[in-house]
């Protein structure tokens, strides 16, 4: 449980982002740690932030505050688990697809009872009280000064960012007899607690709606009475594409993901989704929802419903079950709704989904930027994405919706946890379905702003200001994983320095709200009343639950064989007829594209007015959508021979 501010990805057409969400993520980071511990004890990496530091020091917390932790547990074999994993993943492993089943899994790999047991003797013999256990963590609480006997270190409050938090001033450490039982704690630095329960879920939002006029497919009508824009009229924005123009765009064909269950984490559940989805299906082409077809797993209570503004979340579900939908008709949904926004709840959402197996391929709209990550978790949630892993289970994370992060926060960087190795990053991109819904191009997710001038004779400012992007770019703390060996230039790689680390995305999709898609929802009208309304949408968030649908499309030509962990598919076809090699120029080095948006003032009609603006496309800060890989689209779009690839072992030609 953390303070820093983790995002939902879904970016209205009004190219905003929904609201920041507390809470934050981590990246997995093994426990094995060159942090020194006191003699007879083994340190924790991380747990002493690197914010952290002496001239932040703002003097020792109090004795009798409250603290509560949670003791991550390592399991049977912790580098047996990573070990494989890996073979799993690998196409040339032997071991390639030969998945556990969630038992096996928790049999070989899972928490022992006497670890469980052993960790929970060791917290109450210091003075806190267990609060809960299971397979992944045992949960206590109690004073500071006990947290400090059974951690080995002092816990200071720190200024960071204009407010304070408290900190280990060491690195925590356990006794040497826990060593194979203790994964990571998660608590000291940074965790107010502010629990609540039975908290009523808020009413939805209010209505946001699209002016006219659109472009019913890309370039179809154009702003003929506007200046010109790169030497020539600029098209309408798009009203928002359907699952038919998605799915001709990428490569469905025939497969419909049947036999495919697609999970969605998010924060919190919209109150109507089933309604919602059932009703934007029926006006937009899609196939109706079989009974049974969507389903929800939600926690008894929720918690923090105002600090994480639980309304926006309902939109996000939203967008991540009508966008798999569209683009895999035949797939089951289930929706893991957390308890908030808070990394403890978003993780108990995504254990759920691995210890009972309830999908396939698993959707995920959210995250936070690499600063504002600290490692206490970290390993705990690599931990579920490789007991994933071995069950055939793939893990989809949105890559961002700020480029580079600079505009932002001051400092380039990626987001978590899509920079994980075990997870797939999906950046974003702006799409151009034209007529007969034939896939004419895509650039790099990159948003340009300039306003109509006060007598439309020009755009002010133009090519206008940065609004929104693909997230991309290199780890500052993740090692380059094997299977981008080869595929990301040094010149990505080494951004950093010299060390190769993790570069992100992986595979990218539609994700410019300005080319998004068409979303309904229940939403709040300006009367007070409750009522169904459709909006174009985007962002990564957009981006993710289409790579998902994708997904499940080609684990259903894979004769429905689960994909697992897929990254190392995803590069193997790389270079190949699998993907659109996507470029910020695709009609040429010297054509600059963009769109003309047409909004209400309001944000719903007319009464106060219309704001017509020209939108860049592919201008992603310092990001770069190049021919090869690139740290906007990662190996590129799905094309269409991507599906059909699944269907025998893939051979390059």
């Amino acid at each position: 449980m953390r303070s820093s501010r983790a995002r939902s990805r879904a970016v209205l057409s009004m190219a905003a982002t929904l609201p920041l969400l507390a809470g934050a993520l981590a990246l997995g980071i093994p426990n094995a740690s060159a942090d020194s511990a006191p003699g007879g004890r083994d340190a924790l990496q991380g747990t002493k932030p690197a914010w952290a530091t002496a001239g932040a020091d703002l003097g020792a917390t109090s004795d009798s505050g409250k603290v509560s932790v949670r003791v991550h547990l390592a399991g049977r074999d912790a580098k047996g688990l990573a070990a494989y994993a890996a073979a799993v993943s690998d196409p040339q492993s032997a071991s390639y697809r030969k998945f556990l089943s969630a038992d096996q899994a928790q049999a070989r790999f899972g928490a022992t009872q006497q670890q469980i047991d052993q960790v929970g003797r060791w917290l109450s013999s210091n003075g806190l009280t267990v609060t809960g256990s299971n397979r992944h963590y045992v949960s206590a609480t109690g004073e500071v000064a006990a947290a400090e006997k059974a951690f080995g270190t002092q816990l200071r409050n720190y200024r960071k960012g204009g407010r304070t938090y408290r900190a280990p001033a060491s690195t925590a450490s356990v006794p040497a007899a826990l060593s194979d039982a203790v994964l990571a704690v998660s608590g000291l630095d940074n965790a107010p607690h502010k629990s609540s329960h039975d908290e009523a879920l808020p009413p939805p939002d209010a209505v946001f709606r699209n002016s006219g006029p659109f472009s019913t497919y890309y370039g179809s009508k154009t702003a003929s009475s506007l200046p010109s824009a790169y030497g020539t009229k600029a098209p309408y924005a798009v009203k928002g594409y359907t699952g038919k123009q998605l799915r001709a765009a990428y490569g469905a064909g025939r497969w419909t993901g049947k036999g495919v269950t697609v999970a969605i984490t998010d924060a919190y559940a919209s109150p109507t989704i089933a309604k919602d989805a059932a009703e934007y299906a029926k006006r937009n082409g899609d196939a109706p929802y079989r009974r049974g077809q969507l389903t929800q797993v939600l926690p008894d209570d929720y918690t923090r419903t105002e600090e994480c503004g639980a309304s926006g979340w309902y939109g996000e579900e939203t967008l991540d079950v009508e966008a798999v939908h569209a683009v895999a008709p035949a797939a089951d949904i289930v929706y893991v709704g957390g308890a908030s926004c808070y990394d403890a709840d978003l993780l108990d959402s995504l254990n759920k989904v691995v210890d009972h197996r309830l999908a396939d391929i698993v959707s995920n709209s959210w995250g936070d930027v690499e600063a504002n990550e600290t490692p206490d978790v970290a390993a705990a949630y690599d931990q579920v994405f490789m007991m994933g892993a071995i069950e055939g289970i793939g893990f989809y994370f949105s890559s961002g919706d700020d480029g580079d992060n600079v505009a932002s926060t001051g400092t380039k960087q990626i987001d978590v946890p899509s920079n994980s190795a075990w997870v797939t990053s999906v950046g974003g991109t702006a799409l151009a379905v034209g007529k007969h819904d034939k896939y004419q191009w895509e650039t790099g997710w990159g948003t340009l702003k300039s306003s109509l001038s006060e007598d439309g004779k020009s755009w002010d400012g133009f090519p206008g200001a940065y609004t929104s992007g693909a997230g991309g770019g290199t780890s500052s703390s993740v090692k380059q994983p094997f299977y981008q060996r080869g595929v990301v230039p040094d010149s990505l790689a080494r951004a950093n320095g010299k060390q190769r680390m993790r570069t992100a995305p992986d595979i990218a999709a539609v994700a410019d709200p300005n080319t998004g898609f068409l979303v309904g929802q229940t939403q709040t009208l300006p009367d007070g009343s409750l009522g169904y309304d459709e909006y174009r949408i985007g962002g990564t968030s957009l981006a993710a639950p289409v790579i998902a649908g994708v997904q499940a499309l080609a684990q259903q030509a894979a004769h429905g064989r689960p994909l697992g962990f897929a990254n190392p598919a995803i590069y193997a076809r790389y270079g190949s007829k699998a993907y659109h090699d996507v470029t910020d120029h695709p009609l040429g080095p010297n054509r600059d594209l963009a769109v003309v948006r047409v909004d209400y003032a309001n944000g719903v009609d007319a009464a106060d007015g219309l704001l017509t603006s020209l939108r860049g496309l592919g201008k992603d800060a310092s990001l770069k959508a190049v021919r090869g890989y690139d740290d906007v689209t990662g190996v590129g779009t799905p094309a269409a021979g991507y599906v059909n690839s699944y269907r025998f072992p893939f051979r390059r030609h």
